[in-house]
């Protein structure tokens, strides 16, 4: 008989393996997600990078684009950026999210903060959720000398404190990055960010999911891993979890959102989150009363978040466009 050390719980592979004894087994390298650490000038945008301690559980990468002068007293936005993975993978610190965000704020002329939140299934979804607000609270106690207690963290970093306009700030993620983005949009919809208030949410392919006929979710590897996730958490049978069904009957209204700009961008192709589910969150947007801008994009021909895997790519060139322009607009 296997020891508990070896024996298989719940096998996701090519993703993750738990074992019985809580063990977690994580297979990044099958998708080319490896370490990568931060530069001070990326010799392809320019842009520089680092890595810094938020609290005891949270950490980010920060990014600040080329030629910015303090001198000239020129004010960035902020873009908070969570990555994807399923909630149970990936890393702000991994390559792929490196090179996207190197792009992205190239582009955007953005400061970006990439936090790292600790994965489940080890940890409940409510930590994960938490060390994420954490992080934006971090980000927003930079806005005056008077905060408020809201971050746990007493560091502040220079680059925010020199360059940030905290008039534009912006959230978004991909994948489950998106899933992230748009629960801390609806919670700084209920709560205060020391005063600072979100200018704009980028859902980039988010891991939403939802009940639909024509919806095969038993084939569905993302739809797995969530029954896996929330194996812990059954208040509500799996689909209908409002973590990760915007529109389930215990959700909270969308029209709570607390932005005034919403930026959906989905793939044709996308069999994790597939097109009928963004499409029926993007009228639930449109019918709940929100008091906000939506915009609206659909790449055809493309897979599940192909701008993050190839950012050179003509098709997610344009996208990354489309998300400069949606922070840079005024």
């Amino acid at each position: 008989m296997a020891s508990e050390d070896n024996e298989v719980l719940v096998d996701l592979h090519p993703v993750f393996r738990l074992y019985k004894n809580g063990r977690i087994e994580r297979f990044n390298e099958n998708f080319n997600m490896l370490y990568v650490p931060p530069s001070l000038e990326d010799p392809a945008t320019g842009v520089s990078s680092k890595d810094i301690t938020i609290s005891a559980h949270v950490s980010a990468r920060l990014y600040l684009p080329k030629n910015t002068n303090v001198f000239c007293n020129e004010k960035l936005p902020v873009l908070v950026f969570y990555h994807g993975g399923g909630l149970v993978v990936g890393s702000a610190f991994f390559n792929d999210i490196h090179y996207f965000l190197n792009h992205l704020v190239s582009k955007s002329n953005v400061i970006c903060v990439s936090l790292e939140y600790r994965l489940a299934p080890e940890n409940d979804l409510s930590i994960l959720y938490e060390d994420c607000w954490t992080g934006l609270q971090w980000v927003a106690s930079h806005h005056s000398e008077n905060d408020n207690g809201s971050s746990n963290a007493s560091y502040k970093d220079s680059w925010l404190t020199s360059y940030a306009d905290f008039n534009r700030v912006f959230i978004g993620g991909e994948s489950a990055g998106g899933n992230i983005a748009y629960h801390m949009a609806m919670r700084a919809g209920k709560e205060s960010l020391n005063e600072v208030k979100i200018s704009g949410c980028i859902l980039a392919c988010p891991y939403f999911l939802m009940q639909d006929d024509s919806l095969d979710m038993e084939n569905n590897p993302a739809y797995h891993i969530w029954i896996t996730i929330c194996q812990k958490e059954y208040k509500y049978s799996p689909i209908d979890s409002p973590m990760i069904n915007p529109l389930a009957e215990k959700a909270p209204t969308l029209s709570s959102l607390g932005c005034s700009r919403l930026f959906m961008v989905i793939a044709e192709k996308d069999v994790l989150v597939p097109r009928e589910i963004m499409i029926q969150f993007v009228d639930g947007v449109k019918k709940s009363g929100w008091n906000g801008e939506l915009e609206f994009l659909e790449v055809e021909g493309e897979e599940h978040c192909f701008f993050v895997k190839n950012p050179e790519f003509e098709k997610a060139k344009d996208v990354i466009n489309r998300f400069a322009s949606f922070i840079q607009h005024k």
